[in-house]
């Protein structure tokens, strides 16, 4: 993970930008649950009216409200309304005075809100008590007569209400509040006594929730706006638009933020993966030829490939889910604390049923994303050595046996995806089983609260909503956690290959080439392939000079080409020196150094272009004449005359569409084209008859006459005429000299001329050629 993460620190810009999208995107995702609980709270129970306080009261209702008020109460009350004609009309207009006002003036007004409507039977039970009537006698008269003996004239009205069950019934009731008027005008109850009811009403609103009690204040304020003339469906209707209005700004805001979101995590995520390309391609083009023995190139290419396309897509989805989940379930598990609901226990049940889920399924499948990606390097290699070596697959008749091959490769990537898949799968299954069970246990315990009364309908909606946010928060990181096991199995494998330095390096204090004579010294020289345990090249010590030529003979496997590769640095010696006019080619700047030498390798390997492209591809600046000239030496002109384009044909990925003589010739002409104080050739010659091989050589001759010539060589006829010969046999110099004096001292030479030529070809009798034998 921390190396996922270190790939993102240079776009630390952009990601402070995705943050504050983030933010945004979940704001306006946690305020949509709200604004659906107001909907369905006041918008549709409520009828669009927040407050308790009415937007209009009529005179009577007005001075009727301020019955159960204290003084204080009674003066808050008159300076938040205006008098209208017969109406008296809100003037606050403050949502905060308004709430504050609301918790003032709620006891009172809904002890109003009750007396005025009491049922008939509750009606005559308070007479009694009040008045100290026999309860039998008021049973046995109608509200009426009960008003006229007492002097107040009482009517009933029919009201429906709910029974216990949730049942609606009509029911006759009676405004008490006009007979406590008259009680209190009269003389028969003070004030005292009226404002002492408030306690045994305070006491009743106590065992009731806040959430029915709020509702009740609400029913007077819109039984009071009714009454005053106040169209309370337009009301409504207003709330409604305007909160639906509100979510769909909210819900547009939050489209765009998360476009932006996307936009910005697609291009750090593509960014991430074109810089790793960068350094991967970067550090591998400086890896020595034991780094890439290291590593194969079957695995760098998966590295360069799948693995950083693993990192770049987990990237781009990490920024937009890993991110937001923990904005998101942070926010949601505020939001439920702000719905006051008491549940928060079933969401910390369902995470942490949640996270054993994910940690068990997790741990089973951990080893198999690291083998995955071993799996996608073995497949790669197979698929690569088939297709390269196609043309020898099928000449062997092996078309069976390496489909069989790949096959098997195939089936063991193939099984353990499949059985990473398969256990992945009870993921989201019990995820929604999770989530349907956290659905049922809110609304079991929802229900409780709603009947009891301190939770509404829309405060559970949006508990639901909440609590899924939250669950889904967690969802998104476990749908992470499928993804990241591979990727941070990738970033480890990439980060492997940044880390790993080259073991050939420019020295810190590299000097300056003080001479371009190219003359080549190996003094004493010894080189062990990396995890060895014998030398290849042991003691070698020899001068290159310019205008002569050194070739390099000996049996297959001897170390020719290993000794070559000394001279450009593709391996550092582990004994002895390599000096160029004097100066250890380790000190000497590396871009100095192969500046100097024209490095023809044993495989002809040509480069995707034109013909004219490859054969500058040493020398940028090489003008037409100079690389016709360098395809006349290297006998390349010919059939590059021949071609329809010339010079500007087209040369198809790894030179496939030209013969193996023809690439090396054209790998010779490039060399001569780059006109270097030294060439180096590595058995250049063996793909070309010995007529070409012959007019080559001495084209060459005039060519390199003042430069350094090294040749290695399998067939005598190429060397004959070199003015130092050097014979391997098992990675030591088993004789030194020319032609004619190996002939003459060096038994391994006179082997492998013997071998190629005959005795008249070598100057030396038949005689001589039976006695040796």
């Amino acid at each position: 993970m921390s190396k996922i993460f270190k790939n993102m620190l240079p776009y630390w810009k952009g990601l402070i930008i995705v943050v504050a999208l983030l933010v945004v995107q979940a704001w306006c995702d946690l305020s949509l649950p709200a604004y659906t609980s107001d909907i369905i709270d006041v918008g549709i129970q409520n009828k669009g009216v927040e407050h308790v306080l009415p937007e209009a009261v009529t005179e009577d209702e007005f001075t009727l409200a301020q019955l159960f008020m204290t003084d204080e109460e009674k003066e808050s009350w008159e300076n938040s309304y205006e008098k209208d004609g017969d109406v008296y009309r809100l003037t606050v207009t403050d949502k905060k005075q308004l709430d504050e006002l609301d918790d003032t003036l709620l006891l009172p007004l809904l002890m109003n809100y009750q007396m005025s409507s009491v049922d008939e039977q509750t009606f005559k039970e308070s007479v009694a008590k009040q008045t100290g009537m026999d309860q039998a006698m008021l049973d046995n008269m109608s509200i009426e007569q009960i008003g006229e003996s007492m002097g107040v004239p009482l009517t009933s009205f029919e009201k429906e209400v709910e029974d216990d069950d949730g049942n609606t019934m009509v029911t006759n009731c009676v405004d008490m509040r006009t007979v406590f008027a008259a009680m209190k005008a009269s003389g028969a109850m003070t004030e005292e006594q009226i404002l002492s009811m408030r306690a045994t009403v305070s006491d009743t609103i106590d065992t009731m929730g806040s959430s029915l009690v709020k509702s009740m204040g609400i029913a007077y304020a819109v039984s009071c706006d009714t009454a005053a003339g106040v169209d309370i469906d337009k009301v409504q209707t207003s709330y409604l638009w305007s909160a639906g209005g509100r979510m769909v700004a909210m819900a547009l805001l939050m489209g765009v933020a998360t476009v932006l979101v996307g936009f910005f995590g697609a291009r750090i995520g593509a960014g991430i993966g074109r810089d790793l390309r960068g350094k991967i391609f970067g550090q591998v083009v400086r890896f020595s030829n034991a780094e890439m023995d290291h590593f194969s190139t079957a695995s760098l290419i998966t590295r360069s490939t799948n693995d950083i396309q693993q990192i770049q897509m987990v990237s781009a989805v990490m920024i937009r889910m890993v991110a937001y989940a923990p904005i998101l379930g942070i926010g949601g598990v505020l939001k439920i604390i702000q719905t006051g609901a008491g549940m928060g226990w079933i969401i910390i049940l369902a995470i942490l049923v949640i996270l054993g889920y994910v940690m068990v399924l997790m741990s089973v499948t951990m080893p198999r994303f690291k083998l995955m990606q071993k799996l996608v390097d073995k497949i790669n290699l197979v698929s690569r050595e088939i297709l390269t070596g196609l043309s020898v697959i099928r000449a062997f008749g092996r078309e069976t046996e390496e489909e069989k091959r790949f096959d098997a490769a195939n089936k063991d990537l193939t099984k353990t995806m499949l059985f990473t898949n398969r256990v992945m799968t009870f993921m989201m299954p019990g995820m929604m089983l999770i989530m349907n069970l956290l659905t049922v246990g809110i609304v079991w315990v929802g229900a409780h609260k709603i009947d009891a009364g301190s939770m509404q309908v829309g405060s559970m909606t949006a508990f639901i909503t909440y609590a899924m946010m939250i669950v889904m928060a967690f969802l998104m990181l476990t749908a992470m956690s499928i993804m990241l096991p591979r990727a941070a199995v990738a970033a480890e494998r990439i980060d492997e290959v940044i880390r790993t330095e080259s073991s050939i390096e420019d020295a810190k204090n590299p000097e300056e080439l003080r001479e371009h004579k190219g003359v080549i010294r190996f003094s004493h020289v010894s080189f062990r392939y990396p995890g060895a345990e014998a030398d290849v090249l042991e003691d070698i010590d020899f001068t290159a000079e310019p205008g002569k030529t050194t070739a390099i003979i000996g049996s297959t496997g001897c170390g020719k080409s290993t000794l070559v590769n000394l001279i450009p640095r593709l391996y550092d010696v582990t004994g002895g020196s390599v000096t160029l006019d004097g100066q250890d080619i380790r000190n000497i700047r590396m871009e100095d150094l192969r500046e100097e030498i024209g490095f023809v390798p044993q495989k002809g390997v040509l480069f995707s272009g034109t013909i004219a492209s490859n054969l500058r591809f040493g020398k940028r600046d090489a003008s037409d004449e100079e690389i016709k000239e360098a395809a006349a030496i290297a006998q390349a002109a010919d059939f590059i005359e021949e071609k329809q384009e010339k010079y500007d044909s087209d040369i198809a990925q790894g030179g496939s569409n030209v013969s193996g003589g023809q690439k090396q010739r054209l790998a010779i002409a490039r060399a001569i084209a780059k006109q270097p104080k030294i060439y180096v050739f590595d058995d250049s010659f063996s793909a070309l008859d010995l007529k070409t091989d012959a007019a080559l050589r001495k084209a060459l001759a005039s060519k390199v006459k003042d430069s350094t010539v090294i040749i290695v060589a399998q067939r005598i006829s190429t060397i004959l005429h070199a003015e130092q010969i050097l014979v391997l046999d098992d990675g030591k110099i088993v004789g030194k000299g020319t032609h004619e004096e190996l002939l003459k001292n060096c038994e391994t030479y006179q082997q492998i001329a013997r071998s190629q030529l005959s005795a008249k070809e070598l100057g030396i009798e038949e005689s001589e050629v039976s006695v040796n034998e």
